[in-house]
């Protein structure tokens, strides 16, 4: 008898065959050309080449414009005014009205942004449907609209609002000056009460300038100290000329090298 004669090959339906398994498989990316493609390396290769570029785009920016730098953070300075980055201006804002600040601090600070950001928890759920056009889902739209609009206004309100002229005043770096304090100049300074809102290294504070470095000449400090500004009211100063003669010639010497 022959090798295989009279035998006879059963199938089982409960084991698929190899052909019937295959169709169960995705296809190869090669078989949708132009619409897909391997991630390694070529997909992922063209994101590392964008990410470089942005990368060293952000490396020059910083390095033409570092970042501005303000002076030491002065604990004592009550005046001094804070400011976020731009990101956070929004809740900077936010916490300028009535409804969200002083004895509703905690209204502003935690349950508003609480309640916005814990919204974006929701949104799958609020939202289930199979639709991607915005106008078949109203209520992601809606929300997104009134989230961003709300962003923009309060920022821009916020960029509008600050006085950014004292913000750079207080923000301004001055170079330490050693202080004669036994000089008759500072001596007149603090009988007139220059050092209470100047404070007590003429570094300024309490909304004041600083009266290092001002570039004045001593004529223009006596004629402030005398007449006052804007800021400032006439009046301060008790001395007399010689008094006014030597402070103004003591606050316009400083930092001068």
């Amino acid at each position: 008898m022959h090798r295989g004669k009279g035998m006879k090959f059963v199938g089982d339906s409960r084991v698929l065959a190899p052909e019937s398994r295959k169709t169960m498989l995705p296809k190869d990316y090669s078989e949708y050309p132009g619409k897909t493609e391997a991630f390694w390396p070529n997909f992922l290769l063209k994101e590392w080449m964008i990410g470089a570029v942005f990368l060293v785009g952000y490396l020059c920016l910083t390095v033409a414009h570092p970042a501005p730098l303000e002076r030491i953070a002065d604990p004592t300075d009550t005046g001094y005014i804070p400011l976020p980055d731009w990101y956070f201006l929004f809740l900077y804002q936010l916490l300028k009205y009535t409804f969200a600040s002083g004895p509703y601090t905690v209204i502003g600070a935690m349950i508003i942004p609480g309640l916005a950001f814990g919204g974006l928890l929701l949104a799958p759920f609020l939202d289930r449907g199979p639709e991607r056009r915005p106008m078949k889902r109203p209520l992601a739209t809606g929300f997104m609209l009134l989230a961003l609009a709300s962003i923009v206004f309060l920022t821009w309100q916020s960029v509008a609002t600050h006085d950014w002229a004292a913000a750079e005043r207080q923000g301004k770096i001055v170079a330490k000056v050693d202080i004669d304090k036994t000089s008759d100049g500072y001596k007149i300074a603090s009988d007139n009460t220059c050092i209470t809102c100047h404070g007590e290294n003429l570094q300024g504070g309490a909304g004041a300038p600083s009266l290092i470095g001002t570039g004045l000449s001593a004529d223009e400090v006596a004629k402030i100290a005398k007449n006052g500004t804007t800021k400032m009211p006439a009046g301060i100063f008790k001395g007399d000329a010689e008094q006014l003669k030597k402070l103004s010639e003591f606050i316009s010497g400083l930092g001068k090298k």
